[in-house]
C-alpha cells in the first residue's frame, strides 16, 4: 500500500504542477529576479522596418471587410506595411471580395484547389520580401498599435519570433464564453511570465511574427503550424518574445461542444508536436527552453491527463483500504474528486439546457480540456485529423467590429 500511496501523491503533484504549480514557480522566479536585478530593465528601440501582414483564409467572406478595415487602420507607416492574403479553395466569394482592396496595395494569391492551411502558407511566403513576417487569422482584429509593438521587440537581435496575445470578446458573459475567456487570461499571464524568465513556449497563431529569413518549411501534415514554426526558431538559439498589449481579438466558441472540437484538434497537434520536437526534450542541450516546454506544454498533452483517472482509481483503493474513515485524508480527497466530477457533470447538463451558472463551467471546462487530449491522441494514432481548415462556430450573439481600442 505504501507504493500505491507514493504513486498517488506523485501523480497528484504532476496534475497540480501542470495547471497551477508551474505558474506559481514562474511567479517566484520572476520575483527573485526582480529583487536582485531592480535596475536592469530590458528596453526595445523604436524601429520601423518593412513588414508583411500575412493572412491565410478559407471561406472568410463575412470577415473580409472588418478585417481589411482593421488592417488599413493600424498604426504603422502605410508605405512599409504590405498586406498579403492567400486563399485556398475558397468558393464563397472571398477572393473576389478581396480584389476591391488591390488598389490599396493588397496582394491576393488564390488557388481554387483546397490543399490546407500549411500548403497555402508555404505557397504564399515565397512572395514575401520584407524582413519581418507577421501572421494573423482572418477572423480576428488587431489592436491599433500591435504591429508597432511587435516590431519593436525585433530590435533585440536575440529575438527571432514574437507572439501577440489572443483575447476573447465577451460582451454578454455567457458561461461557456466566460470560461474560455478566463482560460485565455490565465494562458496569457503564463506566457508573460515565460517571456520574463526566458522565452515564450510557442506563438499564438492569431498573431505572431518572425524574421522572414528564419522561416523554414514544415511538414505538410502539420496540425499546429504556429507552434512548430516558432519553436523551431527557438531551437536555433533565438528567443520568442511576447507583448500582451499587441493582441488579436476574436469571438468565443458558440458553446463548449464547439470549443471541444477545437481542443481535440489542438491536442492531436500537440501530441504530433511532441514527436516532431523530440530533441527539445533534452534539457542538457536546450536548458531553460526545454524546462519551460516540458512544464507548460508537454505535461498538458501527456502525463497530466493520463494521471487523472489513475489518481481517482488509486484514491479509491487507498480510501477503501482505510474503510473510508473520515479521519483519513484519503477519504476526504476521494470525496473532493467525486464532488468535482459531479460539478463537471452538472456543468454539462446546464450547458445542454443553456442554463447560465458559471460556477459549474470551470470544472466542466477543465474536464473537457483533458477529455480532448484523449480524443486527440486517438485521432493522432488513427491519422484522422485533416490539415484542412475546420472552422469553429462562433457565438452568434457577439458581433466583432472593425475598430477596437488599444
Amino acid at each position: 500500500m505504501l507504493v500505491v500511496k507514493i504513486i498517488f501523491w506523485f501523480l497528484l503533484f504532476v496534475v497540480f504542477y501542470t495547471y497551477l504549480g508551474y505558474g506559481l514557480l514562474l511567479y517566484i522566479l520572476i520575483s527573485l529576479k526582480n529583487l536582485f536585478r531592480k535596475n536592469l530593465k530590458p528596453t526595445c528601440s523604436e524601429i520601423e522596418p518593412e513588414v508583411t501582414l500575412f493572412i491565410t483564409a478559407y471561406n472568410e467572406k463575412d470577415f473580409v471587410v472588418p478585417k481589411m478595415e482593421n488592417c488599413l487602420a493600424l498604426d504603422y507607416p502605410k508605405e512599409k506595411l504590405k498586406i498579403v492574403w492567400v486563399t485556398d479553395g475558397s468558393d464563397d466569394g472571398t477572393p473576389e471580395l478581396l480584389q476591391q482592396y488591390e488598389a490599396d496595395g493588397v496582394k491576393v494569391y488564390h488557388q481554387a484547389e483546397r490543399k490546407g492551411k500549411i500548403n497555402a502558407m508555404q505557397r504564399g511566403v515565397k512572395f514575401v520580401n520584407t524582413p519581418i513576417l507577421i501572421f494573423t487569422d482572418a477572423n480576428t482584429l488587431l489592436s491599433k498599435d500591435s504591429i508597432r509593438r511587435i516590431v519593436r521587440q525585433f530590435s533585440n537581435p536575440k529575438v527571432g519570433c514574437v507572439s501577440g496575445e489572443k483575447r476573447i470578446l465577451m460582451e454578454h458573459q455567457q458561461s461557456a464564453e466566460a470560461t474560455e475567456g478566463i482560460y485565455w487570461k490565465y494562458e496569457s499571464k503564463l506566457k508573460q511570465w515565460d517571456a520574463q524568465v526566458y522565452s515564450v513556449v510557442g506563438a499564438a497563431g492569431e498573431l505572431f511574427a518572425i524574421r522572414t529569413e528564419l522561416f523554414q518549411e514544415i511538414e505538410p501534415d502539420t496540425l499546429l503550424d504556429d507552434f512548430i514554426i516558432s519553436l523551431r526558431i527557438a531551437m536555433q538559439g533565438y528567443i520568442i518574445g511576447y507583448d500582451p498589449a499587441a493582441y488579436a481579438l476574436e469571438t468565443p466558441s458558440a458553446n463548449v461542444k464547439e470549443e471541444l472540437k477545437r481542443k481535440v484538434r489542438i491536442s492531436a497537434g500537440g501530441i504530433q508536436s511532441i514527436f516532431r520536437l523530440k530533441p527539445l526534450l533534452n534539457p542538457f542541450k536546450y536548458g531553460w527552453l526545454s524546462f519551460q516546454y516540458i512544464s507548460h506544454r508537454v505535461l498538458r498533452w501527456s502525463l497530466a491527463p493520463a494521471s487523472l483517472p489513475l489518481i481517482f482509481i488509486l484514491n479509491l483503493i487507498i480510501a477503501f483500504h482505510s474503510a473510508f474513515s473520515f479521519s483519513n485524508i484519503y477519504t476526504w480527497l476521494f470525496m473532493a474528486q467525486i464532488a468535482f466530477y459531479l460539478l463537471a457533470f452538472l456543468g454539462w447538463i446546464f450547458e445542454s439546457y443553456q442554463i447560465k451558472w458559471k460556477i459549474f463551467y470551470i470544472p466542466y471546462y477543465f474536464f473537457m480540456m483533458n477529455y480532448a487530449v484523449y480524443l486527440g491522441f486517438i485521432r493522432y494514432l488513427k491519422k484522422q485529423q485533416s490539415v484542412n481548415w475546420e472552422k469553429t462556430k462562433r457565438a452568434s450573439n457577439i458581433k466583432i467590429t472593425s475598430s477596437i481600442h488599444t
